[in-house]
């Protein structure tokens, strides 16, 4: 008898810690959920798609905000896309018509005739440059003239070097490095501005775009030097980094002022070298073509290019050159000084 009973509790208590042990299992598995959970977080292909689509987006300014500045695009690179981006802004240029771009040094990216002669031309405007600071083909104005004719500038459109005559100044208002800007004297003879410019990167601001293109672009040889020493008048060449990308806002902001909303902002991205069009030996561009933006805003326009290069797979090399020069500082100057808007609404116009 005391053998079965003896039995009898063992039994029971095998199956107690059976019990027991199973709770354990149960409560060491519900434990360890979380952990399983997490390490089982591996994207499905449709959140890798999400992912994907998210890192190519143009913009991080892009905004739906519909009080910030319009940017109109097109992928269309060629005379009839080049018109079509025109054409979106709905401008109405009146009076003496000038078109603002670099003539470029001989083997340079310049924007050829073939694809912008036909918007010129509709324009009725003159070509406007000026000369440069730093030698080249272009450090006179007879020299200017001929390289303007190689580069087939003169056969679609009169072309005016505006400081062959000299420079005049322009104020300007709430600057950090400049209080004065040096134009060419010519730039009085104009009463609205279609800025063209060809995006591509440069030896010294990083980027050139539209900002470039009012600043150091429409300076005189006078005012480029000027710039470039951060409003120091020393050295071009030695002057500090973030006063001369500074300068270039103020620079900028002063045209804009002058013209009081008589201007226009054109940014073609092809060719896209880390060289600009001052350079006869540029390197050869390792991205794709992206497209033209508008905008009659300069800080918006420029943003929105910087923005498509960093999103493409392949802009590593200017991305690169746009850092390694802190070029980002003159957008940062820019919107600081009122010249215009980092933050966009970016409208395709392609059907």
């Amino acid at each position: 008898m005391n053998k079965k009973v003896i039995s009898i509790l063992m039994a029971v208590l095998l199956v107690v810690v059976c019990l027991a042990g199973c709770g354990q299992a149960e409560e060491t598995q519900e434990s360890s959920a979380p952990i399983t959970q997490s390490s089982q977080t591996e994207p499905t292909p449709s959140e890798t798609e999400d992912e994907e689509e998210s890192s190519s987006t143009p913009s991080e300014e892009t905004t739906t905000d519909e009080t910030a500045p319009v940017v109109y695009m097109t992928t269309d690179i060629s005379s009839e896309g080049l018109m079509a981006i025109y054409e979106a802004l709905e401008a109405s240029p009146t009076g003496n018509v000038a078109v603002k771009l670099s003539t470029g040094e001989p083997g340079s990216n310049y924007l050829r005739t073939d694809l912008i002669g036909e918007l010129v031309q509709s324009l009725e405007a003159t070509i406007v440059e000026c000369n440069t600071a730093y030698g080249g083909s272009r450090a006179n104005t007879a020299m200017h003239y001929q390289v303007a004719e190689d580069h087939g500038y003169t056969a679609i459109a009169d072309v005016d070097i505006m400081d062959e005559e000299g420079s005049i100044t322009l104020p300007v208002v709430g600057g950090d490095n400049l209080t004065e800007n040096y134009v060419g004297s010519h730039f009085e003879n104009y009463d609205y501005y279609v800025v063209l410019s060809h995006f591509k990167g440069h030896a010294m601001a990083g980027y050139g775009g539209a900002i470039k293109n009012i600043s150091i672009g429409i300076a005189s040889s006078e005012g480029k030097a000027h710039i470039h020493s951060g409003g120091t008048g020393g050295s071009m060449w030695s002057g500090e980094q973030d006063a001369f990308l500074e300068s270039m806002a103020e620079a900028g902001k002063s045209v804009v002022d002058a013209l009081d909303g008589n201007i226009l902002y054109i940014n073609v991205m092809n060719r896209l070298s880390v060289d600009c069009d001052c350079d006869g030996n540029p390197a050869q561009p390792d991205m794709h073509d992206i497209g033209i933006l508008a905008s009659f805003d300069p800080v918006a326009v420029d943003q929105a290019c910087i923005d498509l290069v960093y999103a493409a797979e392949d802009g590593g090399s200017l991305v690169n050159r746009i850092e390694s020069r802190n070029g980002l500082h003159t957008l940062e100057q820019a919107e600081k000084i009122g010249l215009g808007s980092r933050e966009y609404q970016l409208v395709s116009i392609d059907e």
